[in-house]
């Protein structure tokens, strides 16, 4: 396995439990022990939690697991016909079955690398920023995904002045679209979050090598004592290039998570055929990584399963939980199925070429729950079209 996170683990421990009694070995670019991601842009910032309470597991289940762990190491080449992935050290492992699961790297602006900027994908970075956010700065987030609002809401949570700048009109554009993104938005100003939505970042203004500011395609300047950027991320398979793989969005895998004999992707980092739903897709959702790493294993030790999952992914922002099931296509129909949104609990189902094809509940748990049947099923889009239309907030 290289790659060290829920991934990588997930698929080492499942080929233990499923009888591989061979050599195991997992190799990860950090210091740390696996450990759990989405805390990082919330309980890890905000100082809820303290970093040991997201390693996923203790020493002694590590040490159960009689793992070659190679932490601390990164992966430089992969030699497919040699069997043998190179490291960064010099030193070449070789394997008879391999899964890559090395996730994603944040995408940064040019002119970035400057004191003050900083990026959330690992455990140092989160540690790093809230050392930077406890000085009590003015921060400016650029990104307003899933990442960039949940950092606006630490921010906000720990009473520091907040800035979400985003080039979509409104925020979680892309998951969700305009009428959901308006109400992330009325979410983040109710709470005293600024938005600047519409507008790209031009550059970073700085002054002796630290960040003074973000400069706006508008000509306005907004003052950043901190800035975070929240621009996506790309798949981390520049140690793949010459390979022979297939990397396009990603590592491209079959169906059953395969990308070449032997070798297989899981995570972040895998970009596969989904039968459920007939598109190819590659997620960065943290029940995926467990999902697909089960699959990943279980095809490598002959099952021949096809990965077919449907997607379930959450954001924690303020006091709001947003859960979602399946996809949510930009054409897609949606109609509120359960409450209003004006009583800040509801859930709205999502219908694309007749059928449903995703829930999404805002502080609905046991609604979703139960509706999230109807996307296993490929339920008929008609159960819904006698519903009202939705009644979500206007896009300003």
């Amino acid at each position: 396995m290289v790659g060290a996170a829920a991934a990588g683990l997930t698929a080492a421990e499942t080929l233990r439990r499923r009888g591989w009694s061979d050599d195991l070995v997992l190799i990860g670019d950090e210091s740390h022990p696996p450990y759990d991601r989405p805390p990082l842009s919330k309980q890890i910032l905000t100082g809820a939690w303290e970093p040991e309470r997201a390693i996923l597991r203790s020493p002694q289940g590590l040490a159960r697991l009689e793992a070659d762990l190679r932490l601390g190491q990164r992966a430089a080449a992969l030699d497919v016909p040699g069997r043998r992935v190179h490291l960064a050290e010099g030193v070449s492992i070789g394997f008879d079955a391999l899964i890559i699961a090395t996730g994603v790297t944040p995408r940064r602006l040019p002119g970035s690398d400057l004191a003050g900027v900083h990026v959330l994908r690992t455990l140092d970075d989160a540690l790093a920023l809230r050392a930077a956010l406890l000085a009590g700065p003015d921060v400016v987030v650029v990104g307003a995904g899933f990442l960039g609002t949940e950092v606006a809401a630490a921010a906000r949570t720990m009473g520091l002045e907040a800035t979400l700048v985003e080039p979509e009109p409104v925020p979680v554009r892309q998951p969700f679209g305009d009428r959901i993104g308006a109400l992330v938005a009325e979410l983040h100003r109710d709470h005293g979050t600024r938005l600047r939505c519409g507008v790209p970042v031009t550059r970073l203004r700085s002054a002796g090598g630290r960040v003074t500011g973000v400069e706006l395609g508008d000509g306005t300047t907004l003052p950043a004592d901190i800035v975070v950027l929240t621009l996506g991320s790309t798949p981390a398979t520049g140690w793949l290039t010459g390979s022979g793989l297939n990397l396009g969005n990603g590592v491209e895998c079959d169906a059953l998570c395969q990308a070449a004999p032997g070798i297989y992707a899981a995570g972040d980092v895998a970009s596969w055929p989904n039968p459920h739903f007939g598109t190819r897709m590659r997620l960065e959702h943290r029940m995926n990584a467990t999902e697909q790493a089960m699959a990943a294993a279980g095809n490598l030790l002959g099952d021949a399963a096809p990965f077919a999952p449907v997607p379930y992914f959450w954001t924690d922002q303020y006091d709001t939980r947003i859960q979602a099931y399946g996809i949510f296509p930009p054409d897609a129909d949606l109609r509120i199925a359960y409450g209003t949104a004006s009583d800040g609990q509801f859930t709205a189902a999502y219908g694309h070429h007749g059928r449903v094809v995703g829930v999404l509940g805002w502080n609905t748990p046991r609604q979703v729950r139960t509706l999230c049947r109807l996307v296993l099923e490929r339920a008929p889009w008609t159960a819904f079209t006698a519903t009202p239309a939705p009644r979500l907030a206007p896009v300003n």
